[in-house]
């Protein structure tokens, strides 16, 4: 089975563009974690339907594609909330999978004000996973999202909720999804610019510290912009690197679910905005 994920992971890796051994090891990493039911699970963990969307759209970034056993748990898995319809349904979309009914689930959680569930963040990734599929968005939601847009270039996960580097940068990509460019574009860009340290790395707030998935975040954000990566940026994704192809959370702390912060590094590394192409 090891020989087996090791060969394909190399025949995915050397499809693809920039591949490099370290890459190699990721993607194998990630293939090591699917669980016999198709889903995917950190190591003392449960299989989980936004974990395994995660994985899929991590692994898709580097040119794989999922088991017909991935896609089947993706099918037969209900969301729990409207964040997780809208991870799934990008899976689904890059997946080859059905998404019609997701579809119309997630425009039955548009409101008239444009929001899409309940906060900024599930809006910015339901624009996100719509255009994921090429599915418009309404005018409304691309109004609203640059409205939200703090005095500070940056967006919140909600209304009220202090704007921080991660929400910033889906928001980038889903407005560049929307091909908004100028100005709001360039605010949350210099929002982002102040939340790199020294190290190359990017936080989540303002003395959290660098860590690997803000850092993922940024990097997707410049790159939907046409921007250049920040200077030390994709450095201290690769000093994040373990060697067994996994991703730490930050040089302080290893990361308790390294699954995840692998599969939200990739992207990055591949330099792949989302929605994926």
């Amino acid at each position: 089975m090891t020989r087996l994920l090791a060969l394909l992971a190399a025949a995915v890796v050397a499809s693809a563009p920039g591949a490099g051994a370290a890459d190699d090891a990721s993607v194998r990493y990630l293939l090591s974690r699917e669980r016999p039911g198709g889903g995917f699970a950190e190591a003392t963990g449960t299989p989980g339907l936004s974990l395994t969307a995660w994985v899929v759209l991590g692994l898709r970034a580097r040119g794989a594609s999922p088991s017909a056993a991935t896609r089947g748990y993706l099918v037969r898995t209900e969301p729990r909330d409207v964040p997780e319809l809208e991870l799934a349904l990008m899976a689904r979309a890059v997946s080859a999978a059905e998404t019609a009914p997701q579809v119309a689930h997630l425009r039955a959680a548009i409101r008239p004000s444009g929001l899409i569930g309940s906060t900024l963040n599930s809006t910015i990734w339901g624009v996100l996973a719509l255009r994921q599929v090429r599915e418009p968005v309404p005018a409304a939601t691309k109004r609203l999202l640059l409205a939200r847009q703090a005095g500070s270039g940056g967006w919140g996960w909600a209304a009220g909720v202090p704007p921080d580097s991660n929400d910033t940068a889906a928001a980038v990509q889903a407005l560049r999804a929307l091909d908004v460019r100028g100005r709001p574009i360039a605010r949350a860009l210099a929002f982002l610019r102040r939340h790199q340290n020294p190290d190359g790395g990017f936080e989540l707030a303002r003395g959290r510290g660098s860590d690997t998935q803000s850092t993922a975040w940024a990097v997707q954000a410049f790159v939907a912009a046409g921007a250049p990566v920040p200077r030390g940026a994709l450095a201290y994704l690769s000093r994040m690197r373990r060697v067994d192809g996994s991703y730490r959370y930050s040089a302080r702390y290893p990361a308790a679910t390294p699954v995840w912060v692998t599969s939200q590094a990739l992207p990055a590394i591949a330099r792949e905005p989302f929605p994926l192409r």
